[in-house]
């Protein structure tokens, strides 16, 4: 799901060289591709560049009749469920809704199906064309079931045409300017919303361009004009685009938007010059996205965002490594740190470590297939077999239309002889740009217990209060979890967004000392007193900084894997002032109550029930991704505190996006500090996995 920066990402200063300009700008691709990178050069590597697309017009009867029938039947199905109803409706009501009650999903959902709906008609236009070509009579039943599918094209392309805003309404300024709940026709935002609408009308203008012209003359010329008016022009006359990273604040929004104008310059500019010029300017954004990428190839924004993020970027240079003949080749670090962070961030099945704004469950429309291509192209074995083991058997139009030509037309990730593969499943990672450990105990498989400890701070993108959390997952079922990210309204990146449950660090696996909430923004972040190796997965945090407390306190916690003993540890050390000098303190200010409680909490899904003294048992009974006979097993909780106060929570989930991972209901443990333990003390808990 689309969202909105919400921090700012610490820059090098040498990073962000400008010039007077405000756009020249130095970063890996420039260092790597030198003078290529520049308009002037590009005018000749560009030449042709349309002979060596690997997505191909229907002209190209080799390359489409060769598309499996296997991996295009649910886009057929679905298409002729639609064909000749009327088309999703998006209205000025739909999207007035986000300035009035703050409702996204109104107007974003009826775009998303239109646009979803032109992906299947493009593919079915293309099928049915090159069969049409085949056929003995231009009269032939395929040849008029060619044009139906051409006429669901034209359609779906002018509607767009028509439409007043490409920009989806929770991005638009219009409301800041001018107080209006319409958009502004004469003042294009150029936003996510409006990227994927230009990429798309490109990449439909390149598969069927003869098509089109034959069937609707004037077409190509009228969506040319919308994206030079909505795209193009704004891209290069205005600087101010918060996206762009001109001040070295770089997010997701950096790579989604300018891999899709790269798209729509490549195939809807026709002046080489003017064409030059944009995909130059293209290379300069992602070129500052890629300098502000840690060695280690983290991404902030978790695994979720990876695909609106890094993902995207990958897609843009493998475009313009195609566009010219290999010339803008990107075999470089940052490159291939990107490509293995998903699989190091897999737990088993579909379930994935979560961080901020992402979901613990992948969807199942991702393109796996180019992290497949980049893996085998950079010779990552591991990154590969997972890519295989995670493919869709057929690409579905959520995908957007350049990813689901893509999935087509480069053939099935599975391999030849289609046994299964198996993923990975790495024993151990640590990234320690973010503080992010992932542990597993048993290599190659997801049975027995795996742990993730995340530091960092609070003012990464996208962020939640987190600092300090921790996950276990047992034979690959997050039982100890992170809710992750609720559906999006105007609140969710607005000032009161930490009022939002799921974005609290009440509700992450953290400490709550004296009822605070930990602080927002990048000084409240957690210290590695020890990095955890290979050999002994143990990650010592420092937290007290996260909760704005003095340089006197002390928060200790220990995350550690006990493959040996088959259990995850859990300790906290703490050594805080007296309640009564921490009222006065400017932490105060982030305490959700005044209290003199000390509290550490703990978020579970499936089915919890508390044991004898000292023991809870949680299994996964209730979790929509697990099925009923499911071998999974549950864990078992012990803590070494008997006496603390346990206090359930229950959180009924009426969000639909949370639910679809975790179903009804999650359940807080709240263990509570006796009163000789709330200055100093300790707390151990401790999961292993039921017999």
């Amino acid at each position: 799901m689309p969202g909105s920066p919400t921090s700012q990402l610490s820059t090098p200063d040498a990073a962000v060289r400008l010039s007077a300009s405000g756009l020249r700008f130095r970063g890996p691709l420039a260092e790597a591709w030198g003078s290529a990178a520049g308009a002037p050069d590009l005018l000749a590597l560009l030449h042709g560049f349309r002979d060596r697309m690997s997505v191909r017009p229907v002209e190209d009867q080799a390359r489409w009749s060769g598309v499996p029938v296997t991996r295009t039947g649910s886009l057929a199905q679905e298409a002729e469920k639609e064909k000749r109803t009327p088309w999703p409706q998006p209205l000025v009501s739909h999207y007035a809704r986000y300035f009035r009650d703050g409702n996204r999903t109104a107007y974003e959902d009826l775009v998303r199906a239109r646009q979803e709906r032109l992906t299947r008609a493009v593919v079915m236009a293309s099928l049915t064309s090159g069969q049409a070509s085949r056929a003995a009579s231009p009269a032939s039943d395929s040849g008029a079931e060619a044009e139906v599918w051409l006429d669901e094209v034209i359609d779906g392309a002018f509607l767009l045409c028509e439409q007043s805003s490409w920009c989806w309404a929770a991005h638009d300024d219009v409301h800041a300017r001018l107080g209006h709940v319409v958009p502004d026709p004469d003042r294009p935002y150029l936003d996510l919303g409006a990227g994927e609408v230009a990429a798309q009308l490109a990449w439909l203008d390149h598969v069927l361009v003869t098509s089109l012209d034959r069937r609707a003359p004037g077409l190509r010329r009228r969506i040319r004009q919308e994206v030079q008016e909505r795209i193009i022009s704004p891209f290069l006359e205005d600087n101010d685009w918060h996206w762009l990273g001109l001040d070295g604040h770089v997010h997701n929004w950096n790579p989604w938007i300018h891999s899709n104008i790269l798209t729509a310059a490549l195939f809807l500019v026709d002046d080489s010059e003017l064409q030059a010029k944009t995909v130059a300017r293209c290379i300069e954004g992602l070129d500052r996205f890629l300098a502000v990428i840690p060695a280690d190839g983290a991404i902030d924004e978790g695994f979720s965002y990876w695909w609106n993020g890094a993902g995207r970027a990958l897609e843009a240079l493998a475009l313009l490594e195609e566009a010219t003949a290999g010339a803008l080749a990107a075999d470089l670090p940052v490159v291939r740190a990107l490509v293995a962070f998903p699989h190091r961030m897999h737990i088993g099945q579909k379930w994935f470590l979560n961080v901020a704004d992402g979901r613990a469950l992948a969807e199942s429309n991702l393109p796996w297939n180019m992290v497949r291509k980049w893996a085998l192209r950079l010779g990552d074995e591991k990154s590969a077999r997972h890519a295989e083991a995670m493919a869709a058997a057929a690409p579905d139009a959520a995908f957007g239309l350049g990813r689901t030509l893509h999935a087509l037309l480069e053939g099935d990730v599975a391999p030849p002889d289609n046994s299964p593969t198996a993923p990975p499943l790495t024993a151990f990672t640590y990234l320690p740009s973010v503080q992010i450990m992932v542990a597993r105990q048993t290599p190659g498989t997801t049975k027995g217990l795996l742990v993730t400890a995340k530091g960092g701070h609070n003012g990464e993108n996208h962020n939640h209060k987190d600092v300090g959390s921790v996950t276990v997952a047992v034979d690959g079922v997050p039982l100890l979890v992170d809710a992750g990210q609720p559906t999006y309204t105007a609140q969710t990146f607005g000032p009161d967004r930490y009022q939002i449950r799921a974005m609290q660090s009440g509700w992450h696996n953290v400490p709550a000392p004296f009822g605070l909430e930990q602080g927002a923004g990048a000084e409240f972040g957690a210290d590695v007193k020890q990095a955890p190796t290979p050999e002994d997965p143990r990650l010592v945090l420092e937290l007290a900084r996260a909760y704005g407390l003095d340089s006197g306190s002390r928060w200790t916690r220990t995350v550690s894997l006990d493959r040996p003993g088959s259990r995850v540890r859990i300790e906290d050390t703490w050594d805080l002032p007296a309640a009564d000098a921490f009222a006065s303190s400017a932490s105060r200010a982030f305490a959700t109550e005044g209290t003199d409680d000390v509290d550490i909490h703990f978020l579970l899904s499936g089915t919890v029930s508390l044991g004898p003294q000292g023991t809870a048992t949680v299994l996964p009974h209730g979790i929509p991704a697990v099925h009923a006979n499911s071998t999974s097993r549950g864990g078992i909780l012990r803590w070494d505190l008997p006496a603390a106060v346990v206090l359930v929570d229950e959180w009924q989930l009426d969000d639909p996006l949370l639910a679809s991972v975790w179903g009804a209901r999650l359940t807080r443990l709240r263990f509570r500090m006796p009163v000789h333990q709330r200055s100093a003390g300790s707390f151990t808990l401790t999961m292993e996995a039921t017999p």
